[in-house]
């Protein structure tokens, strides 16, 4: 059962990314919880840029199928109290790393696995950010202890399944609450059902199987377990498989789809991504099944992803194919600062008592 989740999760994210991408996708962008995170913000109005707006059906799978799962299993458990308006912060963080480098960790595997190159990049400053967050936790970082929630508390996790359905319904009948791009990233994407039935899979196995790329470097420095890093070795052999056999493979740098060649930026944007994500409790992609598992603290945080899209894209903070602009770079120090400011000052504080 062990090797059977491993791979399955490995094959439905690697596999289905590429097959999502041949189906009308954008580039190297299967599954990204970044950036279809922000195109559902720009089809909410959150953001007003218009070639990145569409609610991407795939990450309303995700939410569909955690929740799903979950509650077959009997373990919907609503949870929350664990310090949520810093987890909403620590989410727009997150997101603003994400956009520099233009992908979530996961995509960056992806990237990688259609030889994007400066995937390479991004992920070494992902590991380094988890890295640093690792030390917060050794010196007792802790945002307090969520607790059970039931009545009013306890629905935030269905509403965020029943969110999904109307954002999935209306995209399906172009509804006029939603904005749909008419041309760039946005209006490139695959058929709705297809993209609702690969995200409700993904989301009922990344459920099953806990998978977190920032939990899985995390377990790796400070207890030398492996399991989580398996998955992602399986996601990024099945999509290098798919890209070398529909011809999508190009080994380079440069002049890759939805991506820049500004290697420092591509550094620190995934570096405050993986230290905002340690500190959070889980990479974009975690923040996202927990929500539909009832986590409401992590409900926060993906509400702070969609604040943090429309921040970068309001304030010329994103990257893009042509680099990072001087807004982008600020932000990125700026969120370091803030990210690590964090970790600092919610350490717990031993008290020593000396008897005699």
């Amino acid at each position: 059962m062990y090797w059977m989740i491993i791979a399955l999760t490995g094959i439905v994210f690697g596999l289905g990314s590429v097959l999502l991408v041949k189906s009308g996708n954008p580039g190297n962008y299967g599954f990204c919880a970044a950036c279809q995170l922000r195109d559902i913000a720009g089809a909410l109005g959150i953001h007003q840029a218009a070639a990145l707006q569409y609610a991407r059906p795939e990450v309303l799978g995700l939410i569909l199928g955690s929740f799903s799962l979950a509650k077959i299993s009997g373990e919907f458990r609503p949870r929350g109290g664990s310090n949520p308006a810093l987890r909403f912060v620590l989410g727009a963080m997150m997101m603003v790393g994400a956009l520099v480098f233009l992908g979530c960790p996961l995509r960056g595997i992806l990237r990688l696995a259609g030889g994007d190159l400066n995937g390479l990049t991004g992920l070494a400053g992902f590991a380094a950010g988890v890295a640093a967050g690792a030390v917060f936790l050794k010196n007792g970082y802790n945002l307090g202890r969520a607790r059970s929630y039931t009545g009013a508390k306890g629905a935030a996790g269905y509403l965020a399944a029943v969110g999904a359905v109307i954002l999935t319904v209306g995209v399906g009948t172009q509804a006029v609450f939603l904005k749909f791009s008419a041309s760039g990233p946005g209006s490139l994407h695959a058929p709705v059902i297809m993209s609702l039935i690969a995200g409700i899979a993904a989301g009922a196995l990344a459920w099953r199987s806990r998978m977190c790329l920032s939990g899985g470097i995390r377990d790796y420095i400070l207890v030398q377990d492996t399991y989580q890093l398996k998955i992602y070795v399986v996601i990024f052999l099945a999509a290098l498989a798919g890209n070398q056999y529909f011809g999508f493979f190009k080994l380079s740098y440069a002049s890759q789809p939805l991506a820049h060649t500004m290697h420092l930026w591509n550094f620190l944007g995934l570096f405050l991504t993986g230290l905002a994500a340690v500190l959070a409790g889980g990479c974009p992609l975690r923040q996202i099944i927990m929500t539909g598992e009832g986590d409401v603290d992590a409900l926060f945080c993906l509400v702070g992803m969609l604040a943090g899209a429309g921040i970068a894209h309001s304030f010329n903070l994103a990257g893009s194919p042509a680099g990072v602009a001087l807004n982008g770079q600020v932000a990125i120090v700026a969120g370091i600062v803030v990210t690590s400011g964090i970790g600092y000052a919610f350490r717990e504080k031993l008290t020593i008592t000396v008897e005699g």
